[in-house]
């Protein structure tokens, strides 16, 4: 079966991420965007981020998919996320989330294994174990430090 340790994508500085430096570390992947009614969530993510880095990577997918919310070229969406949350975790560059091989793996059953799911806005999140494998996806609305969340990190 195949796991997200099999992706290299484009950072948003231009260097790579290799999904596959990751294994043995839980994952989630987020897609965000920098005019969002959650892009409060930056903060939240940015507070797991320092306090479980050992246990946990987070990738943020800057997208502009929803209701045009992230207008940005990569160098303005890493000032502004720097500038206005102190984000130090990895960012991809600006991506179509349809189009992106990582979010058509992670919404397809077929492909990932696990389950269906369809992106519907920015700040959804999507939850990978140690060995790269989808385990849970949450939407917007539910917080990046909800209990279940945390819960799923300390377990």
């Amino acid at each position: 079966m195949t796991s997200i340790h099999q992706f290299v994508v484009e950072r948003i500085d231009g260097e790579q991420i290799n999904f596959a430096d990751f294994k043995g570390k839980k994952i989630m992947v987020v897609n965000v965007a920098s005019q969002c009614g959650y892009t409060h969530q930056y903060q939240q993510l940015q507070e797991l981020y320092t306090e479980f880095q050992n246990q946990l990577m987070i990738i943020g997918f800057p997208a502009n998919d929803f209701g045009r919310q992230e207008p940005g070229t990569n160098a303005e969406i890493q000032t502004f996320c720097t500038l206005n949350y102190g984000v130090t975790f990895p960012m991809a560059a600006k991506i179509a989330i349809n189009e992106h091989p990582v979010y058509r793996w992670l919404t397809q059953k077929s492909l990932n294994g696990q389950l269906d799911s369809e992106v519907s806005w920015n700040f959804q999140k999507y939850l990978l174990d140690e060995d790269g494998q989808l385990v849970a996806f949450y939407p917007s609305s539910v917080s990046p430090v909800d209990e279940r969340i945390l819960d799923w990190i300390a377990t």
